[in-house]
């Protein structure tokens, strides 16, 4: 197939690309490579997938030079002419769209970048998706879209109306948006939603990148709500995993959504559906902090800090779904997750 991957020079969108070139699609990445983070990381992913630094230039798709299967492009969403643009030209199969504006704390300071890139950006997205007939689109939601939900595990099938930061609402402002293109022009949608993903190449806004930056120069770690939080840590190969499953398999309208007064919130009698993708084994703050000084082989200093605006204390998936309609079971232990990142980023900045 030929696939578009948005958000290539991110996280997910690297992992992804390599994969799914690994496994003989065609695939056109497009990043607008903002500068919310170190914008050389997003470089170095790109120049270990192939991509010259010094050829990058707006507009301008690139071959890969070690990935024959591989073209990068540098496009914001919100050029809407230049993403039809993309669209008629390289006429795709299917989508996978992981770019947005990322970060919950961040949101607090700049919600207009969220507005432009999570929501004009999506609808922009859609509008190509609908006029070039793609077969199916696949999108990142997000855990964060659980908000002030406190039954645990957070299910597809709980209600998600209480948002506590402007990027979990713009998360679930995409999902909403895409079921009305499912339901009003038939284009199949699927929105996974992440549990906090980590592993090699991650963010550096998130805590394992944090923690072992932090460790290894002797600086303390922020230790949010006194250390009482829970995350559903899952480890990027799992994520692509889930997602090389899900991508060419577009879902099917479902007659019996409605059961009576029961409404299956993650299916539609539109061709719609919701996942969760997580690890479905949260892990304790205070052990992922043990398994991070154990790769280090030193002990973190420690700066206790009340519950941020924007956070929740505890996330954990219920993944039944994914797993009965795909076969999805998470492989990778913590321990061994957080050492392979320990060892990349000892590799890649030498410390």
């Amino acid at each position: 197939m030929k696939i578009l991957v948005t958000g290539t020079a991110g996280f997910i969108g690297y992992h992804l690309a390599n994969r799914l070139i690994a496994e003989g699609h065609e695939v056109i990445g497009l990043d607008s490579i903002n500068n919310y983070y170190d914008v050389s990381l997003k470089i170095g992913r790109l120049e270990s997938a192939g991509i010259p630094r010094n050829q990058i230039a707006y507009k301008e798709l690139l071959q890969s030079e070690t990935q024959p299967g591989y073209q990068f492009i540098q496009l914001r969403l919100e050029d809407e002419a230049g993403l039809n643009s993309l669209f008629q030209e390289q006429q795709f199969d299917m989508v996978c769209h992981l770019a947005a504006q990322a970060g919950v704390r961040y949101s607090l300071k700049n919600p207009k970048a969220y507005i432009q890139s999570n929501i004009v950006g999506f609808s922009h997205i859609l509008e190509a998706c609908r006029h070039f007939k793609i077969k199916h689109l696949v999108y990142a939601s997000s855990s964060s879209v659980y908000g002030l939900n406190k039954k645990m595990p957070f299910s597809t099938q709980d209600h998600v109306d209480h948002p506590v930061s402007l990027y979990a609402a713009s998360k679930k402002s995409n999902e909403l948006m895409a079921h009305t293109y499912s339901h009003l022009f038939g284009l199949p949608t699927t929105g996974l939603r992440f549990f906090t993903v980590y592993g090699p190449w991650g963010r550096p806004d998130m805590a394992l990148f944090l923690f072992t930056k932090a460790i290894l120069s002797g600086q303390p770690i922020k230790v949010f709500n006194y250390g009482n939080m829970k995350r559903d840590f899952t480890y990027i190969d799992d994520i692509v995993e889930g997602l090389c499953r899900v991508i060419p398999s577009p879902p099917m309208p479902q007659e019996n959504w409605v059961n009576g007064e029961m409404i299956d919130t993650a299916t539609s009698s539109a061709p719609y559906k919701i996942y969760n993708i997580g690890n479905n084994e949260p892990a304790k703050l205070g052990d992922f902090i043990e398994a991070v000084e154990k790769a280090v082989g030193k002990l973190a200093v420690k700066e206790m800090l009340p519950l941020q605006p924007g956070d929740v204390e505890e996330t954990y998936a219920d993944t039944s779904d994914l797993a009965r309609d795909f076969d999805y079971q998470p492989n990778m232990a913590l321990e061994e997750g957080v050492e392979r990142f320990v060892e990349w980023y000892r590799g890649y900045y030498g410390d």
